[in-house]
């Protein structure tokens, strides 16, 4: 990995990945929407508590990685994303692998079932199979690995995955474990309803902060 991303710059990239797709209206972000998408309660592991400076100084170490850029022309500086699908580089994702990154780098390691509840606002999977390909797609890339399935925990059912643009991962399994791909759990509806509510609600929540401050400007 030419870059690789400590905590703090996974959850602000995975932030403008996310908003891009969910909230495109208010894209490019500003240090202060920012932050309350870095802080959300909802879709986020771990839930953080950055200052506006944290953010700040996260947003400025990406700056000299080139791996997000500043937009002129706002009384306000905004932010945007050169992490993939950027004219300025080389690292292209199909809509699936975008939303797959995406999740991983907000919430970590997850299952293929938790990974196709969790992308539901990001991309349509039709299934876990859809999931389970795209996180194949992301493993055997040539300009890859961007994922790792870690070894399956005792009494679990699904093996989970990690990305790897914060390094490598210790928990990685072998190749010689289990096939590839455990039986998928059966999703908990109510848990996946209750999860996506929250999730719009923290959208909202947002929305009305951006609103309030561009009525502020």
């Amino acid at each position: 990995m030419k870059h690789e991303l400590s905590d703090r710059e996974a959850r602000v990239v995975g932030c403008l990945l996310e908003k891009q797709l969910t909230t495109p209206e208010q894209y490019p972000m500003t240090l202060n929407g920012l932050t309350t998408a870095c802080n959300q309660k909802t879709n986020r592991e771990p839930v953080m508590e950055l200052s506006e400076s944290d953010v700040q100084q996260t947003l400025d170490l990406l700056l000299r990685k080139h791996i997000i850029r500043t937009l002129s022309g706002s009384r306000t500086m905004k932010y945007e994303h050169r992490f993939c699908n950027s004219e300025f580089g080389n690292l292209k994702f199909s809509p699936q692998e975008v939303a797959v990154v995406t999740t991983l780098l907000l919430r970590g390691a997850q299952t293929p079932g938790e990974l196709r509840t969790r992308t539901n606002r990001l991309h349509d999977f039709s299934d876990v199979a859809e999931v389970e390909q795209t996180l194949t797609d992301l493993t055997n890339r040539e300009d890859g690995p961007f994922c790792v399935r870690l070894a399956r925990e005792p009494g679990k059912r699904e093996s989970r995955f990690m990305h790897l643009f914060s390094g490598e991962v210790s928990q990685a399994a072998s190749a010689t474990e289990e096939p590839f791909f455990s039986a998928a759990a059966p999703d908990s509806g109510l848990a996946a309803r209750v999860e996506a509510l929250e999730a719009e609600v923290a959208e909202l929540k947002q929305r009305l902060e951006n609103l309030l401050q561009h009525l502020g400007d």
